[in-house]
């Protein structure tokens, strides 16, 4: 019997801490929740999103960033032409001192750009984010369809967004 119940309190504290860790900082930077929508079978592009909080005391750049799942990963953001929305890539995303941005749908994010396959429900893959201050952090995106009220809730705890 404590078998059993040693083996489920393990099983336990395994997966209360991989839902927990699912934030990363390096330097003054603290990344929180990176998430991706599942991908159709065929899609060439998918995208990922999440919130940078810039706790230092300088300003850092997202430069770019690189998976194993996409040939490339691109910076890109909405803007209004006109009435129409359209979808432009930025050089970086600046991540100025005391802020946060958040990268979501509709606003900026990362295209996965030649997806070498398509992220499905429940998956997690590595992602590695380049800063101009912090340098690499890597980190793990979860494939989740209802992530963005999820994220919308963790960027909502009064901070400034771009």
């Amino acid at each position: 019997m404590n078998i059993i119940r040693s083996t489920l309190a393990s099983l336990l504290l395994l997966s209360t801490t991989g839902a927990m860790a699912h934030d990363y900082k390096q330097g003054g930077l603290h990344i929180d929740h990176p998430w991706s929508r599942p991908a159709p079978p065929m899609a060439s592009n998918g995208s990922a999103y999440l919130v940078i909080n810039n706790n230092g005391k300088g300003g850092d750049v997202l430069l770019g960033a690189e998976s194993p799942v996409a040939e490339r990963v691109e910076i890109h953001t909405h803007i209004m032409d006109g009435d129409m929305m359209k979808m432009r890539q930025l050089k970086n995303l600046p991540v100025p001192a005391g802020e946060t941005v958040t990268l979501a749908p509709g606003g900026h994010h990362l295209m996965l750009m030649g997806l070498k396959q398509a992220p499905k429900e429940g998956e997690r893959f590595p992602l590695t984010l380049h800063f101009e201050q912090a340098g690499q952090v890597k980190v793990e995106i979860s494939v989740d369809a209802n992530d963005s009220q999820k994220m919308e809730k963790a960027s909502d705890a009064g901070h400034h967004h771009h």
